[in-house]
This record gives C-alpha cells, sequence and structure tokens, in this order.
C-alpha cells in the first residue's frame, strides 16, 4: 500500500500541467469548475492528499466495519494503482476526486446507523451535503439514491428518517431561494450531456475511453461472482456490500448516460472495483491467486505510462 502511495504520487508529479483536462458540466444553480484547482505542483499535491485521505478513511471503515472479510489492505492498494492509470484524473485536484471523498465521508455515517432508528440527523447531513453539491455539480445527483437505498437497507429509515432525508434535500434549495440568491425559473440549469471526448486529443480519448469501459465490465463481473459466496455471510456483511454494489452499478448507469461527465464518476467506480478486488482475493482459496494480482499491477502501470507518453 506504501509503494503503490508513492507510485500515485510520483505519477501525479509528472503529469501536473502536461496533460489536459477535460471539460465537465454544471450543477442546478451554479457551475463549478472541473479542476478545483488549477494544473500544476500544487493541485496534483493536494490531489494526491486526497486520494490518500480517501484511502485512509476506508482503512478506518474496514477496520471499524469490516466489510471486507479479513484485514486487508489490498483494496487500498488497487485503488491507488486505478488512480494512477488515469493521470488526466489524478494530476489534479477535480469533482471526481470531491465526489469519491463525500462518498467516504458518507459511508462512515451510513455504517454506523446499522439498526439505528434515530439516525434522522446522519441522513439529515448527508442529504444536505448532497443536495448542496448538487447545485454546483449535477454529478452528486447518482449519490442521492444511493445513501437513501443504504440507509434503508441499513434499517435506519423510518418514517422520522424519510422526513429528514426530505428536508436535508430541500434544506440547500429553500435557503439559496428564500435569501434570493438564485431564482429558480432563470438561474436552473438542465444537465447537458456532451462527449467528454470532444475536449480530449483523439489518442487519449480512446485509451481513457477503452480503459474505462474495461474497469466497467471488470466490476460488474467481479461483483457478481463475490455476490455468490457474499450472500452465505451474515447480514451486516450483505448490508454494508450492498451499499458499494449499489453505487458500482449507478456509477456505470451515470457514465453511460453523463459521458461528458465521465471522469467524474471514473473514482467512484476506481474505488468499488477496488473493494470488489479486495473480496476477490480474500474469499478465493486458490493457492496461486496472487498472480492475478501482479497481472493487475501490471496492466495499471501499462496503462498509466502509457497515458503520460501520449
Amino acid at each position: 500500500m506504501t509503494l503503490t502511495g508513492i507510485l500515485l504520487a510520483i505519477t501525479a508529479v509528472m503529469a501536473s500541467g502536461r496533460v489536459p483536462v477535460a471539460e465537465a458540466g454544471g450543477g442546478i444553480f451554479f457551475e463549478v469548475p472541473t479542476v478545483l484547482v488549477e494544473p500544476g505542483l500544487t493541485s496534483a499535491l493536494i490531489n494526491v492528499a486526497c486520494l490518500v485521505g480517501i484511502g485512509g478513511l476506508m482503512l478506518l471503515a474496514g477496520k471499524v466495519f469490516s466489510f471486507v472479510r479479513s484485514m486487508t489492505c489490498i483494496y487500498v492498494s488497487a485503488f491507488f494503482l486505478l488512480e494512477m492509470a488515469v493521470p488526466v484524473t489524478s494530476s489534479v485536484f477535480n469533482t471526481g476526486t470531491a465526489l469519491c471523498l463525500i462518498l467516504v465521508l458518507g459511508v462512515l455515517a451510513l455504517f454506523a446507523s446499522y439498526e439505528d432508528m434515530h439516525s434522522q440527523g446522519r441522513i439529515f447531513l448527508t442529504m444536505t451535503i448532497l443536495a448542496t453539491a448538487c447545485l454546483w455539480q449535477w454529478a452528486f445527483v447518482v449519490l442521492i439514491p444511493a445513501f437513501a437505498l443504504g440507509f434503508m437497507y441499513m434499517r435506519a429509515m423510518d418514517f422520522r428518517g424519510f422526513l429528514a432525508m426530505l428536508l436535508g434535500l430541500a434544506t440547500p434549495f429553500w435557503i439559496v431561494i428564500g435569501l434570493g440568491i438564485v431564482n429558480p425559473v432563470n438561474d436552473f440549469k438542465p444537465l447537458e450531456i456532451n462527449a467528454v471526448w470532444d475536449t480530449l486529443d483523439l489518442s487519449q480519448m480512446r485509451l481513457l475511453i477503452t480503459w474505462a469501459a474495461v474497469v466497467a465490465i471488470l466490476s460488474v463481473i467481479l461483483t457478481v461472482m463475490n455476490l455468490m459466496t457474499i450472500l452465505n455471510y451474515r447480514l451486516q456483511f450483505r448490508v454494508y456490500n450492498a451499499f458499494f454494489i449499489i453505487v458500482n452499478l449507478l456509477s456505470v448507469l451515470a457514465m453511460c448516460i453523463d459521458y461528458r461527465d465521465m471522469l467524474v464518476f471514473l473514482p467512484l467506480l476506481n474505488l468499488c472495483l477496488a473493494i470488489q478486488i479486495a473480496h476477490s482475493f480474500t474469499l478465493s482459496t486458490q493457492p496461486k491467486r496472487h498472480y492475478v494480482m501482479w497481472v493487475f499491477i501490471a496492466a495499471t502501470l501499462a496503462v498509466g505510462i502509457s497515458s503520460l507518453a501520449l
């Protein structure tokens, strides 16, 4: 894990200021640039720090909630490698990293609410944060149904929880409209779907789309394979992993529909795939399964080097 984190940092620094940045869509009322900090060394270092923070929070979640069968760092290492393979997103602090960071922070609140019918505060805060983010970036909408279903799966959603969810979603709109910051008619920005390849070079576009398709297909295949085994484990373990399966499927669906924001959803998909890789490794009893990990490492290194060379 430490070595992959260092490799991620080196790749991001090498790619800083060298790779083009694909444009992304705006939000419901406002617009935020795809790159939150202008491309360069500072942006790369901030983004790497956030990615390392995501890895640290996932390790914490794994230790506290045990959503992977055994204690392992494989999912963090796999996430770092998957991020390293796409310098377009790893070398700049972008909305995709912010989306992934909010997901992981929400996971801690979500898992802590398991079978707790007094989780209205967590539900309200989670939905308020997501609705606020949607004002600036439509991509955050994908997490709203994921967390709504997640709280239901956690058996934390009763009638009061449902009201807390609705109030959380309405609060940001109530504030910006009530204070006259926006006009709901004139300032509303519908979701614009444009191709990501309109802002990238042809060679980079081919590699990026091919790699994103591989990640999406592999994540779905591993999810189905792991699900057969996960269903045999205790309810709490199944519920925790059901949430990541929902996020995985919604991310794939969102990338197919809103392909202008494909790069925004890619970190989410990388995280979900990394978790499935960890499940495949820890649930398997094959004595030589580590060979598959070496193939995975070689593939991500090859894609990352190719991205830098183009």
